[in-house]
């Protein structure tokens, strides 16, 4: 959408990978962002930049490491799969161009850390990662309500993830690695406290899982000031898409993704639908999201998780997958942040 004050003129973005979530981003930019112009797509699947490109009426570039070298690119949305992301955003650090990358930062601790690195040699934040939760009204009143200490400390937080089905190929390890990487950042994120030690427990699967796949499985997260965060994630109910979160504090508890807004107590029941899927449960943050991108990146900074917070939540992630194989509770420690 190249709606623009005339003082500046729009940013011009790039989107890098334009599979589900890509071409979701493409449409944002192009239709809803403002103070922004969607000038390019790419992806290393030729036919689908083409066709992507055509359906927007934006430039098809097929190399993405082209399109972060392109002078008409201002900046970059990565949306390619995670093993990818390691060079990408390296690269454009290099070129000085700001981006929002989708989580994970990158898929291990060791790489994340050297994003991290890179960035603080250049003395200036250009990278901000897609936990679009950060922007979602109920989390944000929720945050405000823990820092207002009105129900005390808090004790624990309760966690649902639930999804209708997986796609095909999803492993065990996925679930924390794709899925409870958003609880890892709410909570961080909620909080204010970095997470210290993780467990992973499993019940029997479900007959809905796919052979092999060990769904679903119950998170036990462990913050620096000793608050228990539990993480039900169950990913093949065959309902819907479902997240909740649940505070318990000295004074009192507050609820969210019931459908009605943050709920601190109720006397009555409630009956709702369920959301298909987390565009639907999340549009309204993801446009938040890339908006407030948008004007932080015109303002020379960014307005949201930065690399330490993908470098942290792939930190946590690993110490799961670990958890997950041996039965262990694992411990977790980030090493010093960079000044």
């Amino acid at each position: 959408m190249s709606t623009s004050s005339s003082a500046a003129p729009a940013l011009r973005v790039a989107v890098l990978g334009v599979g589900m979530m890509g071409q979701d981003h493409a449409r944002r930019l192009a239709s809803v962002i403002n103070r922004a112009e969607l000038v390019a797509v790419s992806d290393v699947d030729a036919a689908r930049t083409d066709a992507v490109a055509a359906e927007f009426g934006v430039r098809a570039i097929h190399d993405p490491m082209a399109a972060v070298a392109d002078p008409e690119v201002d900046a970059l949305v990565i949306a390619t799969p995670g093993f990818t992301h390691e060079e990408l955003v390296l690269a454009a650090l290099a070129a000085g161009k700001p981006v929002l990358c989708e989580k994970p930062l990158t898929t291990s601790p060791e790489s994340s850390r050297r994003i991290v690195e890179a960035e603080a040699a250049l003395g200036r934040q250009l990278v901000q990662v897609g936990f679009m939760r950060r922007f979602d009204a109920e989390y944000v009143q929720l945050r405000g309500l823990i820092a207002s200490a009105e129900l005390g400390r808090p004790l624990f937080l309760h966690c649902v993830h639930r999804n209708a089905s997986t796609p095909p190929n999803f492993n065990s390890a996925m679930l924390v690695l794709d899925s409870v990487v958003h609880e890892v950042d709410i909570v961080r994120y909620l909080t204010g406290e970095e997470i210290v030690a993780v467990r992973v427990l499993a019940p029997r699967s479900t007959s809905a899982a796919p052979e092999g796949l060990l769904d679903p499985q119950f998170v036990i997260l462990e913050t620096e000031s000793g608050i228990l965060v539990d993480v039900e994630i169950f990913v093949n109910t065959t309902i819907g898409y479902e997240v909740r979160t649940e505070l318990v504090a000295e004074r009192g508890t507050a609820r969210t993704g019931l459908g009605v807004g943050m709920v601190t107590q109720t006397t009555a029941g409630w009956g709702g639908r369920i959301p298909a899927d987390f565009k639907e449960r999340f549009e309204s943050a993801y446009d938040v999201q890339v908006q407030r991108w948008v004007d932080a990146v015109r303002a020379g900074t960014i307005d949201g998780p930065g690399v330490w917070d993908g470098y942290a939540a792939a930190a946590v992630c690993a110490a799961g997958v670990r958890a997950q194989q041996t039965g262990e509770r694992v411990e977790i420690a980030l090493g010093a942040r960079p000044a």
